[in-house]
């Protein structure tokens, strides 16, 4: 499961990218009572959403013509410039190349070969969220892929994270671990989109879980608020509870209940 070690290729940040932020602070903040904090004026509408205090996760505008409206996860970088470098080495787009944030730390943005964006931080006076893997918080990440063979191959390039594969249903999902951690390290997986997602118009993307409490009340809330349900509550034995939302302006997140450890 996630944690707050932050090793080298695991998920270190979150944030969502708005076309209205004061809309998208309203919509969040009443679905995961979370509370929201600007960065000031320096950081150009920036802020940060926050869970007892401790931040959960970000939020800032467009930056240019264009961005869609997003979730986008870091994952932890020791040098944000050679991850640059494997990025195009194993045919990844650099989005934006790296810079510092600050005294912060140091991040850069990219997109797979298939098509998922996705960034890295490199932390320095900033380590990361400040809570993961409880409820209101980050408790995985998944990326839906075109190409989920060659979405493997590009991130054993880039982060040398461990891979097992693990059959769900008629389909193989892989579940991915940082490099030299055990099972218990798990923070995402990578799942093939199927040919009636894609015909559907869903592209290669990486899916953000935040632990609930009670995940058909969560996505009751977010539907009244204009949210879309992309997929009900579900079960999923070993796994929890869980559902899939676009939310009004068409970012997509996910919410879970997870089972109980050893269930």
């Amino acid at each position: 499961m996630l944690n707050t070690a932050f090793h080298p290729g695991s998920p270190v940040w979150l944030d969502l990218t708005s076309p209205d932020t004061a809309d998208s602070v309203s919509f969040y903040t009443e679905v995961f009572d979370w509370t929201y904090t600007s960065a000031g004026p320096e950081a150009g509408g920036y802020g940060f959403f926050r869970q007892d205090g401790r931040t959960v996760a970000a939020l800032g505008p467009f930056t240019d013509t264009h961005a869609r409206p997003a979730w986008t996860v870091y994952f932890c970088t020791l040098d944000a410039d050679r991850t640059t470098e494997l990025v195009r080495e194993a045919r990844g787009r650099v989005r934006f190349a790296p810079f510092n944030v600050f005294t912060s730390g140091r991040m850069a943005g990219y997109t797979d070969p298939t098509g998922a964006d996705f960034a890295v931080w490199q932390p320095h006076d900033v380590r990361g969220l400040d809570t993961v893997a409880e409820a209101g918080s980050l408790c995985w990440t998944e990326c839906y892929s075109v190409d989920a063979e060659a979405a493997k191959a590009f991130y054993r390039t880039v982060f040398a994270w461990q891979e097992q594969d693990v059959p769900v249903g008629e389909d193989m999902y892989t579940v991915l671990t940082p490099p030299g951690g055990g099972t218990e390290d798990a923070h995402g997986g990578i799942m093939q989109l199927g040919p009636e997602q894609t015909a559907a118009g869903t592209s290669s993307h990486w899916l953000p879980y935040v632990e609930v409490p009670d995940v058909d009340a969560r996505l009751a809330t977010a539907e009244r608020l204009g949210a879309t349900v992309r997929i009900p509550a579900t079960d999923v034995h070993g796994v929890g509870r869980l559902g899939q939302l676009v939310d009004p302006h068409g970012a997509v997140f996910a919410v879970i209940t997870s089972a109980p450890p050893g269930s």
